[in-house]
């Protein structure tokens, strides 16, 4: 099995928060999140844990996408606008690669295309390819 089809199958939580894989390529992966009660704070806003997590599922997708397992080394997220209805859609692109070190930017927007969080991804490459199925 392909890692990034292992990731997306296995991955319970992406399930359980309701994310959807909308394309993944070579240093790109875009995945929307319908937001639905659940996601919602006590000031009937998106949670920043909701939007976080769809943020570094597509950090995850994207840099996992050669087959190279990666890892987090470091995010970070900047809130910009409250994400209240609809659908939000996470847009991971590679930025740069040195090494076993790779870094990603990840917008995320609404249904309206304003940017709602700008999630920044640092990647560490562990290994070689995982074998293909």
């Amino acid at each position: 099995m392909k890692l990034i089809e292992k990731i997306v199958e296995h991955d319970q939580f992406a399930r359980h928060v309701g994310l959807n894989v909308i394309r993944v390529e070579k240093g790109y992966a875009e995945v929307e999140m319908p937001i639905r009660p659940c996601h919602l704070n006590a000031m009937d806003m998106v949670h920043g844990g909701a939007i976080f997590t769809l943020g570094d599922f597509a950090f995850a997708l994207a840099a996992n996408f050669a087959g190279n397992p990666s890892v987090a080394l470091s995010v970070s997220i900047n809130f910009l606008r409250p994400g209240k209805a609809g659908v939000l859609t996470a847009k991971a692109k590679e930025l740069s690669t040195a090494g076993r070190v790779a870094t990603y930017l990840v917008e995320i927007c609404d249904a309206d295309a304003q940017i709602v969080a700008s999630f920044q991804g640092l990647a560490y490459i562990k290994g070689p390819p995982v074998a293909k199925a």
